[in-house]
């Protein structure tokens, strides 16, 4: 009896609540919204304690229009709680809608959804960006994703941002990388506007960390001479014997010494053939570069030429000489066996002779920063520098950058100007 009786109590109390549920939901249910005359407003509904305003709107997608019922909300991105509000905000989307500036009503792809379909639609090729470019942004874009946790696009708010630049922050990330953060984040999100997903980007009125740029130290002509050096200097193995510091130092000296002299990037230097040297017109033409990937064109790089300067042509000169026409590369691999394919990297010779020419802090660009410094100090105007080494701005970067040392040297040929009276006269005479 008594277990009987548990089981009608139960089944009462799981009737009184599905009588609760349906109460609720039936109170839930949208209905139209009643002015001062108990007439129907005309896209205007209530559901509960909400106002909704109904809406034939256009998904930017697929381009499909439909019918919904979107919760109004003030400015302040509150509820609306009266029917004047609700009228007044209806016809703010309304206007909006005939404007084309309704915001996205749909919603909207998550930030990782849509930062990995960007990054396949750049790594295409069809974004005309680098393959190097690419993968940093990829980097960046993956810190975005996993910070933001799931967000879509429309969700992404200034805090959020915020809040990012303050946690890269507490692990000492410099104030350059965490800008290049945000102009990735940004990047991203300009192009969902432009896809009419959301319509503000967060990072408005957001300013850049101040960062600090240190002075590049120039790398001298006597670097360069004690680092090729070095490459050439023997060291003792394990097992007593004499050893050179590295296999290739030929190799990796003339590597050195062409990128210093033409001003060629590490990989464009890699992707040079012999081919792309004119002894007859005394120039070098830089076609290609070599990465991980393999051989590549310069892409959005277009390919130049550097004319001969005297060290460039002697040095190339002499290398032509050394190759014995063995290779059509100028750095062929060492492990090429049967094959004719370039060096892909001298980075481990790098560390070895760096090491003992007790120059731990130089870098293969710093032969390149050697070849516009040289350029500069020597009096070449910035136009023919920049068409050197490969800048499209016609010189404005290299003005920024190495305008000290046009000025330094102005002011050191400045010192040799003479106004001797014998020498203005013996000019004059002459």
């Amino acid at each position: 009896m008594c277990h009987c009786y548990g089981m009608k109590e139960n089944a009462a109390i799981s009737n009184q609540q599905k009588s609760e549920i349906k109460r609720h939901n039936h109170a839930l249910t949208f209905s139209k919204v009643l002015d001062g005359r108990k007439q129907p407003i005309r896209g205007l509904w209530i559901r509960g304690a909400r106002y909704y305003a109904r809406l034939s709107v256009e998904n930017p997608i697929t381009g499909v229009k439909k019918t919904r019922r979107v919760p109004l909300i003030d400015k302040d991105g509150n509820a609306v709680a009266t029917v004047p509000q609700a009228v007044a905000e209806l016809k703010r989307l309304q206007t909006q809608r005939s404007d084309n500036a309704l915001p996205t009503l749909a919603r909207t792809p998550k930030f990782g959804d849509y930062a990995a379909r960007y990054l396949d639609f750049v790594g295409s090729g069809q974004g005309a960006k680098k393959p190097g470019t690419v993968e940093k942004e990829k980097t960046i874009l993956n810190r975005w994703t996993e910070f933001l946790s799931g967000l879509r696009l429309d969700q992404i708010k200034p805090v959020h941002v915020n809040r990012f630049i303050e946690s890269r922050m507490k692990k000492n990330v410099s104030s350059r990388t965490i800008n290049l953060d945000v102009i990735g984040l940004r990047v991203v999100l300009k192009r969902a506007i432009s896809d009419g997903l959301i319509q503000r980007l967060p990072t408005e009125g957001l300013r850049p960390l101040k960062t600090s740029t240190e002075k590049r130290a120039l790398f001298t002509a006597a670097n360069l001479d004690a680092l090729c050096a070095a490459a050439f200097e023997t060291k003792t193995n394990k097992k007593g014997g004499n050893v050179p510091v590295t296999e290739n130092a030929q190799e990796f000296a003339d590597y050195v010494k062409l990128m210093a002299y033409s001003g060629a990037r590490r990989n464009e230097a890699l992707g040079l053939q012999w081919d792309d040297v004119d002894f007859g017109n005394n120039q070098l033409f830089i076609r290609r570069q070599i990465t991980r990937r393999g051989i590549e064109d310069l892409k959005n790089r277009d390919a130049r030429v550097v004319d001969f300067n005297p060290k460039l042509k002697t040095h190339l000169t002499e290398m032509k000489a050394r190759s014995h026409n063995a290779s059509k590369w100028l750095f062929p691999s060492p492990q090429r066996g049967d094959k004719d394919v370039p060096a892909k990297t001298f980075r481990e010779s790098l560390e070895l002779v760096r090491e003992r020419a007790k120059l731990l802090n130089f870098g293969f660009h710093d032969c390149r920063h050697h070849f516009i410094s040289m350029c500069v100090m020597s009096g070449i105007d910035f136009m023919t520098i920049a068409a050197w080494v490969g800048h499209k701005d016609g010189g404005v970067l290299i003005g920024k950058v190495y305008g000290h040392l046009a000025n330094e040297h102005r002011r050191a040929m400045a010192e040799r100007l003479k106004f001797e009276p014998d020498a203005l006269q013996n000019a004059a005479n002459n």
